[in-house]
């Protein structure tokens, strides 16, 4: 009989070996790592206790009793990235396609439940087959558990999903319920068929990159917020979004220690062109207002016409929302409104306070916008704002007009602190509309109607197309020099730090989806 001792070493060396080498091989073939050299690369060295590594599955269809292989093909346990407390999991495509079926999905649910109890992230290596085929209804079953624990964990603790091979199924929408997606190029792929049932059900051909793959999810679906050329990319992208977390709702991002100095920056003075109709890009605002080289971009390939992402300001985690009036003239519309939306919620489950940096000429007209349903997504947004408990505070760079002005964090929606540039314009409208709406008679009799046309909308401008209406009715703060922005901010998020606010009781809000 085999000693204790030498048994328990052979059984951890068998489940070390996963799938076996040549399925290894294969895996590092199509540039994947397996689930072991993940975890490596994502956990502190020398912080993963691993649970569950001699987990089996108990399923004898289909010649399964004759492929039992240690850990069940996912690998879960404990850690810590950059000192903190992680649960994890990594699938092992190695092991029957990393397929997901009972005792697998019981060890998820395992990690889970512990996250939950002690208050500490989740963070999911997806590379799956999808459901195990062989065990039928048991494996539809096991991705039901998991969804519910995605549910009851969201907004307690932070939830990170890496796709790192293809997922189809059950498979993506686990990733779909937490909060935040990372794909690898070239080798991660989510959709709910593949294309081969694409082509039976609708007649597309459609290649699997096309129909899923990380540049699709990152620039037309808005699925994934985060894309990297190469697995190890992907893995730090992770570990940079977790810094600006806290461990859960409980708690507050960790602060990064600050040394006050001249926190002017004159460049913001000539940011905003002379022109209202010209572009300009808002991120120049951004990385001028945050703290240097720590701007990270949520979903920057998906609605450009709304810039979200985090950031640090004086050492705290904050998470920015910026209309761009470099793309579409910053407007918003439904993909932009969904993004901001649900970034705005995301910082405000996570106690991350918001800054806003305003140039908006409305919503989007058209068509399009109203059939895929602009009202029910700009109510989104409206309803993020307005239900966020966050220290928030908006800085009107140029236009404000119309609805747009109620939405993107007004006073009147609960902002803490509104502050202006001398060049915002806060209106109903830009004042040539107005003009040719409110004058509309006056100018058509006119002997010279392009001239009225401009006389009128030089009085419109001269009431309208400017912060101090707003400012004198209090909806605005404090109209201030741009590069003294970054120095009110400073000082309004230390004024703000101790907010506290009761939301009426009730059982859930009830957000337009």
């Amino acid at each position: 009989m085999q000693h204790p001792t030498e048994r328990l070493e052979a059984m951890r060396a068998e489940a070390l070996k996963g799938g076996g080498e040549a399925r290894i091989e294969a895996q590092h073939g199509k540039g994947k790592l397996t689930a072991r050299e993940r975890l490596q690369l994502l956990l502190d060295p020398g912080t993963f206790q691993e649970m569950g590594q001699l987990v089996t599955h108990r399923s004898t269809n289909f010649g399964l009793d004759k492929q039992k292989f240690l850990g069940d093909g996912v690998v879960t346990g404990y850690g810590k990235v950059n000192g903190r407390l992680v649960y994890v999991f990594s699938q092992d495509f190695t092991v029957l396609g990393g397929s997901l079926a009972e005792a697998h999905a019981q060890k998820i649910c395992k990690i889970m439940d512990m996250a939950l109890q002690n208050g500490a992230p989740v963070i999911g290596l997806n590379d799956s087959g999808g459901a195990r085929i062989q065990e039928g209804v048991v494996s539809l079953g096991g991705y039901a558990d998991i969804f519910h624990r995605n549910v009851k964990a969201s907004g307690v603790v932070p939830q990170l999903s890496l796709i790192l091979g293809p997922c189809a199924g059950g498979a993506v929408y686990s990733p779909a319920l937490t909060d935040f997606i990372f794909m690898a190029e070239g080798t991660s792929y989510m959709f709910v068929t593949g294309p081969n049932v694409v082509k039976t059900v609708t007649h597309e051909e459609v290649t699997s990159e096309e129909l899923g793959g990380a540049s699709t999810h990152a620039s037309k679906s808005g699925v994934t917020h985060f894309t990297a050329a190469n697995e190890a990319l992907v893995i730090e992208q992770a570990k940079k979004v977790l810094s600006f977390l806290p461990q859960n709702c409980e708690e507050d991002p960790a602060r990064l220690a600050y040394k006050a100095s001249d926190e002017s920056r004159p460049k913001l003075d000539s940011l905003v062109p002379e022109s209202a109709q010209q572009p300009y890009d808002i991120r120049d605002a951004v990385t001028e207002i945050l703290d240097a080289d720590t701007f990270l971009e949520v979903q920057p390939d998906f609605a450009e016409n709304i810039v979200v992402g985090f950031g640090r300001l004086g050492g705290r985690s904050v998470g920015v929302v910026a209309n761009q009036p470099a793309f579409l003239a910053g407007v918003l519309d439904n993909d932009a409104s969904v993004k901001a939306a649900r970034f705005v919620r995301t910082c405000d489950a996570f106690n991350v306070p918001l800054v806003v940096l305003e140039d908006v000429p409305g919503f989007l007209p058209g068509t399009d916008q109203e059939w895929n349903g602009i009202i029910t997504n700009g109510a989104k947004l409206l309803y993020a704002f307005s239900e966020a408990t966050v220290p928030r505070i908006t800085v009107i760079t140029r236009k404000a007009y119309g609805g747009a002005y109620d939405v993107m964090n007004s006073r009147h929606i609960g902002a803490d602190l509104v502050l202006a540039w001398p060049t915002a314009e806060i209106a109903v409208m830009g004042a040539k509309g107005a003009a040719e709406i409110i004058f509309r008679k006056e100018i058509a009799a006119a002997a010279d109607p392009a001239a009225k046309l401009a006389e009128k909308e030089a009085e419109y401008a001269e009431l309208f197309a400017h912060p101090y209406n707003a400012a004198s009715r209090g909806y605005v703060d404090e109209v201030i020099h741009p590069r003294d922005t970054r120095a009110k901010l400073l000082d309004a998020f230390q004024m703000l730090e101790n907010k506290a606010i009761k939301p009426p009781r009730k059982k859930h809000s009830n957000i337009p989806l």
